[in-house]
């Protein structure tokens, strides 16, 4: 099976079991009246709708490059674990004005005891299959199936504290520590959405991976072609399984452009192996002297940025 294969087929059963986790807790929360458990099938929800995103965003980003997209459809990942975190602060926050609400208007809780082995049941298919995909996510190196296992985990973190409270209320009588951990929660997955969608905009700025960065930097230090003179201007982005590799590598004034050109396609070669991902390096050859004088002709080319702005 392809690495693409196992991610879609991780993320179709997230999407069937967090669909059935959602019915059950629906049920808990029809059975206990609880505003806790409401806020856990509310958090569900939300997760069974971004998850529908997801899937959609990843069978979207695993198209090839065409005539309006040259660069593929890779980085609507970004897009994709945005609106799943953007989505999980919604659902946090509609959780938060309900528990405020049920606390104005009265509490009344009823069948804790069923309400307690139905999030218990939730959570633990909930907690297999959040293992699950987030381990698909890591050994193919896709942050879509891992955020969305992380989202998985959340969901059991918060089930977790409502059977919790649903078995503290039912002991002690004490139907505000409802209330309590309804808001807690809401803040819980609202923090875990903000840094999914910290994670977005990371990656549409194209923010500088650090692994990425020291891997090149390892070749280029150590193992450049012998009649390379030197290297500058590297910059990169990943977009989902690609990285994109641009740099300017200086040779001797002597050296002809077959052996130049062999050197540096050899370079790329090393580069892309040094990487994780599948990734795409364009060299730009220059011969070894001042570079303002190289690229002199460009002054003023760009109307707004000098040209060692953009690199």
């Amino acid at each position: 099976m392809t690495a693409s294969s196992k991610v879609k087929n991780a993320l179709r059963i997230s999407l069937i079991v967090s669909f059935l986790s959602l019915v059950v807790k629906v049920a808990a929360f029809l059975i206990t009246d609880s505003t806790t458990a409401m806020s856990d099938a509310a958090e569900s929800i939300v997760h069974v709708l971004a998850v529908g995103f997801v899937l959609y965003g990843y069978h979207l980003s695993l198209k090839p490059a065409d005539d309006n997209h040259l660069y593929g459809h890779e980085r609507i990942e970004f897009l994709s674990v945005g609106v799943e975190g953007v989505v999980i602060i919604l659902a946090g926050i509609s959780i938060l004005f309900l528990a405020i609400q049920n606390l104005i208007t009265g509490l009344e809780l009823q069948n804790l005891g069923t309400g307690i082995y139905l999030v218990g049941f939730a959570a633990v298919v909930n907690l297999a299959l959040g293992l699950y995909v987030r381990k698909v996510g890591r050994e193919e190196n896709s942050m879509i199936a891992i955020s969305n296992g992380k989202h998985v985990l959340t969901d059991v973190w918060t089930s977790g504290g409502v059977i919790v409270t649903l078995f503290l209320i039912n002991l002690t009588g004490w139907v505000y520590l409802d209330t309590i951990v309804s808001i807690s929660i809401a803040f819980y997955i609202s923090y875990e959405g903000f840094k999914l969608i910290r994670y977005s905009v990371d990656g549409i700025m194209d923010a500088r991976n650090p692994a990425v960065h020291d891997a090149l930097e390892t070749v280029l230090n150590s193992e450049l072609p012998k009649d390379a003179t030197g290297w500058h201007h590297l910059r990169h982005r990943t977009s989902g399984h690609t990285t994109w590799v641009e740099l300017h590598v200086t040779f001797k004034k002597e050296i002809s452009l077959q052996k130049a050109h062999d050197d540096a396609t050899l370079l790329e070669r090393k580069l892309i192996d040094a990487l994780k991902s599948d990734a795409i390096v364009t060299i730009h050859l220059e011969p070894e002297a001042p570079h303002d004088e190289l690229h002199k002709v460009l002054k003023g080319a760009n109307k707004k940025q000098r040209f060692d702005d953009f690199v």
